[in-house]
């Protein structure tokens, strides 16, 4: 009988010691890190994970002067276990009067060798009014390319689009299905 418990604590024992080894195994394949710093008046997030999946840094920082001005920028990149990467950063700025401006951009390839870079932003008047654009470049693995640029103002929205084919020429850019409407 005292034999039997021995060799079952010997064996719960080493399960456990198993399960720790695999455990920091695993934490090793998986990594997260995380900083925040902060005050009254400013303050800062950054983000850093790796996996067998991708790897990632995000970063957050934002300041304020207690009489309604404040702002705050952003980035991040990822980068895919196949090769494929992206980016963006971003800022926002508010007044105290209420207006705001308001700044993105971002990127990606894939692992195909296919391109994206868009850029834009938009401001708000202390009156409320709002203005903006965006543009967009892509290029697929092929050499085909998009080009667009968006933008808004007094509530209308105005697009433009061109799309080339891997030869260069101009084609018509693929368009959403109307799902039957």
């Amino acid at each position: 009988m005292q034999n039997t418990k021995t060799k079952n604590t010997v064996l719960i024992a080493a399960i456990l010691l198993a399960c720790g080894t695999i455990a920091s195994l695993d934490a090793g394949a998986r990594e997260r890190s995380r900083s925040v710093q902060h005050s009254a008046h400013q303050g800062s997030v950054s983000v850093h994970r790796d996996n067998a999946r991708f790897q990632g840094e995000r970063q957050r920082d934002w300041q304020r002067d207690g009489e309604g001005n404040a702002s705050m920028t952003r980035s991040g990149s990822v980068t895919g276990a196949n090769g494929g990467t992206a980016e963006r950063q971003g800022s926002i700025t508010r007044n105290a009067d209420g207006s705001l401006t308001h700044q993105a951009s971002g990127s990606a390839t894939n692992a195909n060798g296919g391109t994206m870079e868009t850029s834009g932003g938009f401001t708000r008047d202390a009156d409320g009014n709002v203005t903006g654009s965006r543009d967009t470049s892509a290029t697929n693995k092929n050499g085909g390319t998009y080009e667009g640029s968006t933008s808004w103002s007094d509530g209308k929205v105005t697009h433009t689009g061109t799309c080339t084919n891997s030869a260069g020429a101009t084609v018509d850019c693929p368009s959403k299905p109307d799902n039957g409407q």
